[in-house]
């Protein structure tokens, strides 16, 4: 257990969990228990997860962590590894405690599963989609959290069936004491940006939540999947697929045109006081996307009879932060930022990590900074957003 006492000196605002292999069994009504997530073996006897039957077999080798030091980069393979020789951090908060210690972090802010969450966001029966999410939220507050919610800040994962369910689970999490909320669709379930979200960042500034993004937007619902996954029988084959470089991508930015989209709309005249996150979307190409954005807005705000009030670039200093991981650019050029807007993270523990060398890696990517400047980087912008303080 921790002896920090709430004195918090390194945060990082991006870490991440993986469910425990008793989660779903526990934690999803018994009627879906014929469909819900399975372990299974690997090619290399590690453990992976079948989140749908019929879809691919998800390993996780690349989303968790093993030995004593941590893996090497040589080391890393998606196959291979096992509940029982992943550090234990990634899916029981009191271990999770212990290996903060180890890499000297005070906290850490956590995500769930993309892929886990990728999956339920895909189902075209609504029933199961919001009890899989309500399953893991139940997990993280009941379960892992439980260690140290002052240090183990697990966001509350939203449902993106439509946005009344999505409002009703962000006033859940405010009254449950969470600190910030996840959105991996938007929250009325659409592909686009609508009115039809507008409650939604209406009840997020009203309960003064963060609403987070990891890497990216998804699209719930019927067009992503086609069909309701059967029942696994006798017959049920495990299907696997490894996921490439290719695949996996490691492209930067991808977030930008819903960044724009989303500042163009309006909608922080509406809710001036609402506060967003990106994380694991890169933060180097936010100075030159703002400047475009301006450019843009000052070029063509007459004939689009543009509505916003302020430029483009102001609403990003006012309304988002950016997370960021080992980007000595964005650092160095923080002051095309403001400093205020930005988090540092580690990932962990994500192969991006560096665990146990964090404090390492902080003092390389931040050579030459002003520590006033460091601190709010690693501590102070996260506990003033999470009013941690």
């Amino acid at each position: 257990m921790s002896d920090t006492k709430n004195t918090y000196r390194i945060i990082s605002a991006d870490g991440h969990t993986i469910e425990p292999p008793y989660m779903w069994e526990r934690f999803l009504p018994k009627k879906y228990h014929g469909q819900i997530p399975r372990l299974v073996k690997d090619p290399k006897g590690g453990d992976a997860w079948e989140l749908v039957p019929g879809q691919p077999v998800m390993p996780i080798g690349l989303v968790t962590n093993e030995g004593e030091f941590g893996k090497r980069y040589e080391d890393n393979s998606w196959f291979g590894t096992t509940y029982e020789s992943m550090r234990q951090g990634a899916f029981d908060g009191k271990a999770r405690l212990d290996e903060q210690d180890y890499d000297g972090i005070s906290a850490e802010v956590l995500y769930p599963s993309q892929r886990t969450m990728a999956a339920f966001m895909a189902q075209p029966d609504d029933e199961y989609h919001v009890a899989g999410v309500d399953a893991y939220n139940q997990w993280m507050w009941e379960d892992f959290s439980a260690a140290d919610r002052s240090r183990l800040i697990g966001l509350y994962q939203i449902p993106g069936v439509d946005v009344a369910t999505a409002v009703d689970r962000l006033k859940q999490a405010k009254k449950l004491g969470a600190r910030g909320v996840i959105i991996s669709t938007l929250p009325s379930g659409n592909k686009d940006l609508s009115d039809e979200d507008e409650p939604f960042w209406a009840a997020a500034e009203e309960n003064e939540l963060p609403v987070h993004i990891h890497a990216g937007l998804r699209h719930a619902g019927a067009a992503a999947m086609g069909e309701i996954p059967k029942v696994r029988d006798a017959k049920h084959q495990v299907e696997f697929a490894t996921p490439t470089l290719q695949l996996m991508g490691g492209a930067v930015a991808e977030f930008s045109g819903m960044f724009s989209k989303m500042i163009y709309s309006g909608m922080f005249d509406r809710y001036p006081k609402l506060q967003m996150v990106m994380a694991e979307c890169g933060a180097g190409w936010i100075p030159h996307c703002i400047e475009h954005m301006d450019d843009h807005w000052w070029r063509n705000r007459v004939w689009s009879e543009s509505k916003i009030k302020h430029l483009p670039s102001q609403y990003f200093h006012n309304n988002w932060k950016a997370s960021f991981i080992r980007e000595p650019f964005a650092v160095q050029n923080r002051g095309w930022f403001g400093v205020e807007n930005l988090l540092w993270s580690n990932d962990y523990p994500h192969h991006r990590h560096d665990w146990p060398y964090s404090r390492r890696i902080i003092a390389e990517s931040m050579a030459g900074v002003d520590p006033a400047d460091q601190y709010r980087m690693i501590c102070g912008n996260a506990l003033e957003l999470y009013r941690l303080g």
